[in-house]
């Protein structure tokens, strides 16, 4: 099967589920101009899946923004660095039912059963071609090169989105539902340890997430601060890239060996997991925070086969200075120099640090202010994060925010504590991404419920045609 006649197949497949019916959501009207039902910010997987998952629902009058331009929405061409996804190839995420929309049909069209079979985990860029194809041949309706500045409440209901970008040449948007599917860092924002932050020149050090010059640093001797995953994925594609040297500090004495998320794929936690209790959500991803994600074997043996590569176990950074073109790292075992340091310490979770939330996050229920852990499970992280419904809407602290914040979504890594890997994992999508288009529908029906039932109500178009037989009459 070629490509052409996969699209052909989807085309097939969606016609046999209706996909493409007549809109069942009532249209608002408003001075200001055309209102969305539902805009998505974030064209990556995320907002793909919802934006299919809406539309198969019948909510068609929506639209996705992103602030990359076309084809490079998400990690997989800027800051993501390992050569092939950590996720299983079998796991399914966005097809939400379709055969035909899996990754599998889709590697399968040029490169046969066989192929896939030959297939060990899937290549990066593989993904984003991928992903490039899903929103072409489901006609998504999305725009880049579209930033969300500050989401405003106008009403219960209504947000005025204030963005820049050619896309929308007025600069505002109206939607009843908003919905921020803005990957890992779209609930707070990448942490920098502040003694690096402070004590260093920028041209020194970059995060992870950050634009680097590889070329730049051709027979320099670099290092990495973090033991997870994409720490090994950075000194891999430093190394790879002419890096002389490319040191792993990790303050563990030893690696992480477990990966949680293994487990939970296959025990039913990941689908069932929005219906445990606030203690059981806490205590999992307590647990889950303290075990972080290990590197896949292929990633670490990749790494250590490099002569450059070096690992320091038990190895905090305890101090940081510049001297003259150079980066020096105290840790409990002496004095490292290193001509540039890449930092792999992941994210701060708290909607205080979104801007387009200034308006409404002091509204915003956190963890902290619904439930208290035992000592022994405790972590500031996860107390910063949003409370969330099971439907992943943010919840108010008071009777003014409700108000605000009806219709406001939040399906990034700040939804890990209250609706488990969603957002944060591949793993996740399948079961998530149905229960927030299930959210978002049941809330526009409510929101127009009485508009509805008196439509109901009135409706009188005779379906029944036929004559009564003449001993049918009544006497």
């Amino acid at each position: 099967m070629s490509l052409e006649q996969l699209n052909e197949r989807v085309n097939t497949d969606l016609s046999y589920l209706a996909y493409g019916g007549k809109p069942w959501v009532v249209p608002m009207e408003h001075p200001e101009g055309h209102v969305y039902d539902t805009v998505i910010v974030g064209g990556g997987q995320s907002g793909l899946g919802i934006a299919f998952g809406l539309l198969k629902e019948r909510i068609s009058n929506i639209l996705v923004i992103d602030e990359n331009p076309e084809g490079q929405e998400g990690p997989w061409e800027t800051y993501a660095r390992m050569v092939t996804l950590r996720t299983p190839k079998h796991l399914t995420a966005i097809e939400l039912g379709v055969p035909s929309l899996t990754f599998r049909s889709w590697w399968e069209a040029q490169h046969g059963p066989e192929g896939w079979e030959r297939l060990d985990k899937i290549p990066r860029g593989d993904w984003m071609n991928y992903l490039r194809w899903y929103r072409k041949v489901l006609k998504l309706p999305v725009v880049n090169e579209v930033k969300l500045g500050l989401i405003e409440p106008l009403e219960r209901g209504l947000h005025r989105l204030h963005v820049e970008g050619a896309g929308i040449p007025s600069g505002k948007l109206l939607a009843r539902k908003v919905v921020l599917a803005t990957g890992i860092q779209g609930g707070g924002e990448w942490h920098i340890p502040p003694l690096i932050k402070e004590k260093l020149p920028s041209r020194l050090y970059a995060h992870t997430s950050e634009p680097i010059d590889i070329g730049a640093l051709q027979g320099k001797k670099i290092a990495v601060l973090g033991g997870g995953a994409s720490s090994f994925d950075n000194a891999n594609f430093a190394l790879s890239n002419g890096v002389a040297e490319a040191h792993v500090f990790v303050r563990r004495k030893e690696m992480p060996r477990i990966n949680p998320i293994r487990q939970m794929e296959g025990s039913g936690m990941i689908e069932r997991f929005p219906s445990l209790s606030d203690e059981d959500k806490y205590a999992v991803m307590s647990h889950f925070f303290k075990h972080n994600q290990p590197p896949t074997n292929d990633t670490y043996e990749r790494a250590t086969s490099w002569p450059g590569f070096r690992l320091h176990l038990g190895s905090p950074w305890l101090d940081v200075e510049a001297d003259g073109d150079q980066a020096v790292v105290t840790t409990p075992h002496g004095k490292f120099s290193f001509d540039f340091l890449i930092i792999s310490t992941g994210l701060i979770t708290d909607p205080g640090l979104r801007q387009e939330l200034r308006q409404v996050e002091k509204h915003i229920v956190r963890w902290s202010d619904r439930y208290i852990a035992p000592a022994e499970a405790a972590n500031a992280l996860l107390d910063a994060h949003p409370y969330l419904s099971p439907g992943f809407e943010f919840q108010s602290r008071d009777q003014v925010g409700k108000d605000l914040l009806h219709g406001l979504y939040s399906f990034n890594y700040s939804a890990m504590v209250s609706c488990g890997l969603s957002a944060s994992a591949l793993s996740g999508m399948r079961f998530a991404i149905p229960k927030l288009v299930s959210a978002i529908g049941d809330s526009l029906f409510h929101d127009d419920r009485e508009q509805i039932l008196a439509k109901f109500y009135e409706y009188d178009e005779v379906e029944f045609v036929g004559k009564w037989p003449k001993e049918a009459v009544a006497q």
